[in-house]
């Protein structure tokens, strides 16, 4: 008789898929409901801002108990003699993984939020005692190191909590940037990366493309923080901590020679003004950190050259110098240009960019994730209203920022400064009780914006009323003359004036 009775056996196999799916993907309530039969209680299909990581998902707490029952069960058959196949020992080996995980995620988590403070993971000697437990009867200590398997488990905490509360919303274009960032993280195959791939993924370069204010440092950042970090059993500790290995550099906003101060670094007399020795960035980089490199499609030519080398040999010299040194860490890249078209310009080197690509995520534009679900719009100002004003506030002002973007966008505004135009909304409805988009009303045409809003029928009548005698006053620079046109009296003419619109009708004038 084999190790798994037929009744268990699909259960097993659920959980083994379990073990290993991609969380930010559909196919994870697949598996649930698989393993849970007629028990599967409905859940979203995605995790999204709406929803709390924490275990509010009732099916992952049944599948949990479920599989601790077994796994105890399994592990007395094998302690008492049971024979087991290949295949069982595999899925006995999965299912063992999954209950560890979820055993111990809560005191993985709170090791998150150490701050300065070295997190405490003493409970290691506990998790090294239960994967014996489990293991030694299945004779699978030596091909598992408890260390490992214990590095393995942080990072996917580390993963899951990066890359959820790093990108926000609810909708599908959103679900599959998150699963896209899962992916650039462990591959599609966690199995594999398990076994091997964790020591080679650091060679491999990510490219973020997508429009302006869609997030892309949001996504590096995710990424960086979600790195692989060997663990010490005998000093109970990770060498690095992750959120101190992240070097971020706008290439934009710098001009070319100090580019190559800060990523590659100088010496004293290089170049005007390099006063002493620098240490570049790809230097000051650990092994298993990340240099984030925004805007790289506006680099010039001879820094895209000294990039490809980097990327080609990981080597690179500081300014003024010849000595080779050593980049050891990860480079995740982004830029918001249509670089086949910059490439096709003869603007950027196509050696670079496939050097670049070797792993590509694309951020979804704001009017995309809102054509997808409407809701998105809510839970994305709730989210920058927290930021802004609190917990306790934010849902105050969110209703009246949604509230002035029915009235006054409508749900098609096509947002195209995306979630940074968003946040930028969030903060003027907060201090001013409006929007105004630059591309609607513009500083040097406020007079436009007005026929443009009063077109588009969302202004209020009041409103109206108050900006048209704010108009006809700034023309006529007189209540009386103003008032006779607009058959009205100068009190209400008066009263009725709005001094900020009327600043910019006449700017300048008192």
């Amino acid at each position: 008789m084999g190790l798994l009775k037929d009744a268990d056996r699909d259960f097993v196999t659920a959980v083994s898929h379990l073990a290993y799916v991609n969380p930010f993907l559909p196919e994870r309530i697949e598996w649930e409901r698989r393993a849970l039969g007629e028990e599967h209680l409905p859940f979203d299909t995605v995790w999204h801002a709406r929803g709390d990581p924490g275990g509010e998902n009732p099916n992952e707490a049944r599948i949990v108990e479920r599989s601790a029952a077994l796994a105890e069960a399994l592990r007395e058959r094998l302690a008492g003699g049971a024979r087991a196949t290949a295949d069982e020992t595999e899925l006995y080996r999965d299912l063992v993984f999954y209950l560890l995980y979820y055993r111990y995620q809560e005191r993985l988590h709170t090791a998150l939020g150490g701050g300065k403070r070295r997190p405490d993971f003493g409970f290691y000697a506990e998790f090294a005692a239960d994967c014996e437990r489990f293991f030694a009867p299945a004779r699978l200590r030596r091909r598992f190191d408890p260390a490992h398997l214990f590095a393995c488990f942080f990072q996917v905490r580390r993963a899951f909590h990066s890359t959820f509360h790093s990108i926000v919303g609810g909708s599908m274009p959103v679900a599959r940037l998150r699963a896209q960032v899962w992916q650039s993280i462990f591959t599609h195959d966690l199995r594999r990366y398990q076994r091997g791939l964790y020591q080679r993924l650091g060679d491999v370069t990510t490219l973020v493309t997508g429009p302006s204010g869609t997030g892309k440092e949001l996504v590096a950042r995710a990424i960086a923080l979600s790195r692989y970090l060997p663990f010490d059993p005998d000093s109970r500790s990770f060498g690095e901590r992750p959120e101190e290995s992240f070097f971020p550099l706008n290439l934009s906003a710098l001009s070319p020679t100090l580019i190559e101060s800060e990523l590659f670094g100088h010496r004293r007399g290089s170049f005007t003004g390099a006063v002493g020795d620098r240490t570049g960035w790809l230097e000051v980089c650990p092994p298993l950190g990340s240099v984030f490199l925004d805007e790289i499609g506006e680099v010039d030519a001879s820094i895209q050259v000294k990039l490809l080398r980097v990327l080609e040999t990981r080597s690179f010299q500081r300014l003024g110098d010849t000595r080779e040194r050593r980049f050891r860490g990860k480079v995740v890249a982004a830029t918001n240009r249509d670089l086949a078209r910059e490439m096709a310009a003869g603007r950027f080197r196509e050696d670079l960019y496939y050097r670049l690509c070797a792993d590509r995520i694309e951020t979804p534009s704001l009017a995309e994730r809102v054509r997808d679900s409407p809701r998105e719009i809510s839970d994305l100002v709730l989210f920058l209203a927290q930021r802004q004003v609190g917990e306790e506030l934010a849902p105050e002002l969110t209703r009246e920022v949604v509230d002035w973007i029915d009235r006054r966008l409508g749900r098609d505004y096509p947002w195209p400064g995306n979630v940074r135009e968003l946040a930028q909304c969030v903060s003027n409805v907060l201090i001013r009780r409006e929007y105004l988009p630059a591309h609607r009303a513009s500083a040097e045409d406020p007079r436009r914006a007005l026929a443009e809003e009063i077109l588009t029928a969302r202004l209020p009548a009041d409103e109206v009323i108050g900006r048209y005698c704010t108009l006809v006053y700034a023309e006529t620079g007189s209540y009386q003359e103003a008032a006779r046109r607009l058959g009205l009296d100068r009190r209400t003419v008066k009263a009725r004036v709005e001094p900020e619109l009327l600043a910019r009708l006449r700017p300048g004038r008192p």
